[in-house]
């Protein structure tokens, strides 16, 4: 243990971690791996965030120790070793909106509604529940049980996954004052994770917002500023417009992409505010990354601009021009960077591949260039259960249904959307 980061984890020893729960029962181990984490065993460290994601972060789900490890994590973020501040940043938002609710949204989280739902399933409001199912126990064996639970009922808990994680949420919202000063760290990646978080902080905005704006006004780094700008369009109100719109002509492309996607956000809001004009723009901008996406990708969507472009268009108030719209359908839709429910791979083969291919079934070559972006896709895509997931679709098609056989299909094949680089996901952007 390094005794300079000492400081940053007064009162560890002091909480009663026996007494909590994390995925694995007992959330004894938490104070040992949050020690590990300012300690300089580069190793030791990286085991420590794993098993610290796997158990008060445990597949999105959080635990009594989750809210409780928050405060530690944030010192850490602040001032702790530079090989742990960042992985300290990823875990606090993890562990403050998980990736359903981070990644399925393009017009913010709907924190009230959350606040709403959780307050249903809260501890108070299954107590009687639990007495009941204790009082109408006739076996020993069920009665003991139906005890254990109430008693822990009793404690704060609740097994609804919207209250627990709502306590993480609350207790990240609680630390942000504190993690302001990372818009101002040397590290752009400090910066850019810090704007991501703030960006599902509604309650926070009026703090943030400004905040955010700045950053993306002075920041050199191209995907720190179009995180902060995207943010700042989640957050802001119908104002916030007048912001955003100057950036649909910067000269970088993402600075563009994340105004489009802002302006449609707050088009959701006030249509009359954005604007036709506005909205066309932003509209275009879209399909145009689309058509040509950048290299440099923001945290937003999971990383996966054609999908968050897909999602952007469908919070579009109603009546955008058609043509436009279309437009950019066409550009995102044959692009499956990720898609973990396989809904936007279905919904592409429906509209790619109307009907059967004719028999023999045409060369890679002869089809159209969409179905061979979204053939090559699939044919380096990195998670192989998708594939699985359409064998059907493409047999029916009278397309190679297996990953290999797209491969084999597809070859090194080189068209005017480059070479697709088979192991990586087939992505060019």
């Amino acid at each position: 243990m390094i005794n300079e980061y000492e400081k940053l984890l007064a009162g560890l020893d002091d909480v009663d971690w026996a007494g909590l729960s994390h995925a694995y029962r007992s959330a004894e181990d938490v104070p040992g791996h949050i020690r590990t984490l300012c300690g300089s065993d580069d190793e030791a460290r990286e085991q420590a965030f794993t098993s610290l994601f796997c158990s008060i972060f445990h597949q999105g789900s959080r635990y009594s120790a989750s809210p409780v490890a928050v405060p530690f994590l944030a010192r850490i973020a602040v001032a702790g070793p530079a090989a742990a501040r960042e992985d300290a940043m990823w875990l606090l938002t993890r562990l403050a909106v998980d990736w359903h609710d981070e990644y399925d949204v393009t017009t913010g989280i709907n924190v009230a509604g959350w606040r709403a739902a959780a307050a249903e399933v809260g501890p108070e409001e299954l107590l009687p529940w639990y007495e009941e199912e204790v009082a109408a126990a006739t076996d020993a064996d069920k009665r003991a049980q139906a005890q254990e639970l109430r008693d822990w009922g009793a404690a704060g808990n609740s097994p609804d996954s919207r209250w627990s994680a709502l306590q993480s949420y609350d207790a990240v919202l609680a630390e942000l004052p504190g993690l302001l000063v990372l818009l101002d760290d040397d590290d752009a990646r400090l910066r850019t994770r810090i704007a991501y978080l703030l960006a599902w902080f509604p309650e926070f905005s009026g703090t943030s917002l400004p905040c955010l704006l700045a950053l993306a006004a002075r920041e050199e780094d191209p995907v720190a500023a179009a995180t902060a700008l995207l943010a700042a369009g989640l957050l802001g109100p119908i104002s916030t417009v007048g912001d955003a719109a100057p950036y649909l002509d910067a000269a970088d492309p993402l600075m563009r992409w994340a105004a489009a996607t802002a302006l449609i956000r707050l088009a959701g809001l006030d249509e009359a505010s954005v604007g036709p004009g506005l909205l066309g723009r932003a509209v275009a901008e879209l399909a145009a990354a689309a058509r040509e996406p950048f290299d440099r990708v923001t945290d937003y969507c999971e990383g996966d601009l054609h999908a968050h472009i897909e999602r952007a268009l469908g919070a579009l108030p109603p009546g955008s021009d058609p043509a436009v719209v279309r437009e950019t359908l066409d550009a995102y839709l044959p692009r499956i960077v990720w898609d973990y429910s396989g809904t936007r791979t279905r919904r592409a083969f429906e509209e790619l591949f109307p009907a059967p291919q004719p028999h023999p079934a045409p060369r890679y070559a002869d089809l159209t260039a969409a179905q061979q972006l979204l053939l090559g896709d699939l044919a380096g895509h990195r998670h192989t259960w998708l594939i699985r997931s359409s064998a059907d679709r493409l047999r029916e098609l009278g397309l190679p249904h297996t990953q290999e056989d797209l491969q084999s299909f597809v070859g090194d094949f080189t068209g005017s959307y480059g070479s697709h680089s088979f192991g990586l996901n087939g992505s060019q952007g």
